[in-house]
């Protein structure tokens, strides 16, 4: 038996592929931004559709090829906030034949912690954070309790709606830094026990925030997981990055080893995000992991298979 993940991120379109023992067979990543102008509109835009159908149909050919018998696909924050989400996930299903749903926050913040956590020791409290296009995604467990939230707050929306696409001024980098501190009150009221783990976890980053951190970190100029797969990145490493690339226009940002186009020009937007949660936190470091969301799926369905 033979699965596929599916995830339609508003940055990027993605697959994995694993056999009946959860050993990865094929994992890919489009930047398709399908939340492309959603913030303004509600809408998903005609080209960002496009985009996202092709990645679709490539790796549909992928999954064909390697002998998939069952997949399923998830929608997140753009697809959620659209009024023409069902639209698109229909055209999705009928592309890869998979199951299709379009996730609500919690229902996310529990499969990417579900597959971030997978391979980590968990002899201490562990907070995932899933810095996404769109949203972004907090959740932990406390003893059997599952604890998550969703931050309507993401990379692109914040570029679109306060960073822009230029080099980027004190003025703007304070207005995101105001944006993120009001989805963050909002996130600690929705629990008590979130300040109870202020200075007390271990922070675990995914997505493409992150994972790009940790290549611009190390400097590599092409993808290597173990490299960058549990890394370390400290508070300060953080701010050093943030600042430097806030100074330069998204182009110049290419120049950096591990940089990726479609990442330039909104990882700053991330980066705010990242800092202020790890100020939150009172966490000196975050420990970059590559499994996310479509580890977690992809579990999913081969436990389900096992049954």
């Amino acid at each position: 038996m033979r699965v596929a993940a599916y995830d339609c991120g508003s940055n990027s379109t993605r697959i994995l592929v694993c056999d009946e023992q959860g050993i990865t067979l094929r994992r890919e990543m489009r930047i398709t931004r399908l939340g492309q102008g959603v913030d303004v509109t509600g809408r998903l835009a005609g080209e960002a559709i496009q985009r996202c159908t092709t990645a679709l149909q490539e790796f549909r050919i992928m999954a064909d090829e390697l002998g998939v018998e069952r997949s399923a696909l998830v929608a997140t924050s753009a697809v959620r906030d659209a009024v023409n989400g069902s639209v698109f996930l229909s055209q999705a299903a009928d592309i890869t034949g998979a199951e299709v749903a379009t996730l609500s926050g919690l229902e996310e913040a529990e499969l990417t912690f579900r597959g971030a956590t997978a391979g980590l020791t968990m002899n201490i409290p562990t907070v995932v954070i899933d810095i996404g296009g769109g949203s972004t995604e907090v959740a932990t467990r406390i003893g059997d309790d599952f604890l998550g939230f969703s931050m309507q707050l993401g990379c692109v929306r914040i570029t679109e709606r306060t960073l822009g696409q230029g080099a980027i001024s004190s003025a703007a980098l304070l207005d995101a830094r105001g944006m993120v501190a009001s989805e963050i009150e909002r996130f600690v009221a929705s629990s008590p026990q979130w300040s109870l783990l202020v200075g007390k976890c271990r922070l675990v980053g995914v997505a493409g925030t992150v994972a790009t951190l940790a290549q611009l970190d190390v400097g590599v100029t092409q993808y290597q997981r173990d490299l960058v797969h549990h890394q370390s990145l400290s508070r300060e490493v953080v701010g050093q990055w943030l600042h430097r690339l806030a100074l330069e226009e998204p182009e110049a940002r290419l120049r950096h080893p591990g940089m990726t186009r479609g990442r330039h020009d909104v990882i700053v937007g991330g980066l705010v995000v990242l800092e202020e949660m790890m100020d939150f936190f009172e966490s000196a470091v975050i420990v970059s992991s590559e499994n996310d969301i479509l580890d977690g799926l992809a579990a999913t369905l081969v436990s389900r298979e096992s049954q």
